[in-house]
């Protein structure tokens, strides 16, 4: 064997001891270089091919990171929930005439959407007033069908189509529509008309 060979079969051993694979970098270490590498590349690319280089590519990307930025505070659940979640929201104390009332101007100014969900906040407060269904703020309209319903199975079919048309325009995006309105209005008018073959208990 060669001294050449030697020395390349003790460099072998000598790297085969475990203080080399402690050393190695970690998987956080090896992805922070690999993106470190990406961005370069970028930089390189922008200074090659975009007239101005990373000079207009720069302001560019920022101006996109803010857009999605916007977006996504805009899309946050919080905000959602302002439509989409309870139908009556804590603290509110409202009666149920005044919902009516307010559903009543949307409904007349061709605005489906929150009449809808006045409507429905009507319906939850009258049935709240009779003692039909506990108060209970946070209360969603499925939720409000199931308690209602068991006190009051002649609305049964009315409560569930209630919750699906307020769920498929608050969750599901769907534009509301003066049949949607209709179908509120005739349930809350049933609702008034009917005797609970109980009264609900608390939550």
């Amino acid at each position: 064997m060669t001294g050449r060979d030697e020395g390349a079969r003790l460099a072998r051993e000598e790297l085969r001891d475990p203080i080399y694979g402690e050393s190695e970098p970690g998987l956080l270490d090896r992805l922070y270089a690999w993106a470190m590498e990406r961005l370069q590349d970028l930089i390189r690319l922008a200074d090659q091919s975009v007239p101005g280089g990373w000079w207009v590519l720069g302001p560019i990307l920022v101006l996109l990171a803010l857009l999605l930025i916007a977006l996504v505070v805009y899309m946050r659940p919080a905000r959602r929930t302002r439509f989409t979640g309870a139908v009556i929201d804590a603290g509110a104390a409202r009666t149920a005439d005044d919902h009516r009332a307010a559903a009543d101007r949307h409904a007349a100014a061709g605005e489906y959407g929150p009449a809808v969900r006045e409507r429905l906040r009507a319906i939850t407060r009258d049935l709240e007033d009779r003692t039909i269904v506990a108060p209970r703020p946070g209360r969603t309209a499925t939720e409000l069908a199931a308690e209602a319903s068991a006190a009051l199975p002649a609305g049964r079919e009315g409560l569930a189509a209630a919750a699906r048309a307020f769920n498929d325009i608050a969750y599901g995006q769907r534009p509301a529509t003066a049949d949607d309105d209709r179908l509120l209005r005739d349930l809350d008018r049933l609702l008034r008309d009917s005797s609970p073959v109980h009264t609900a208990v608390g939550p």
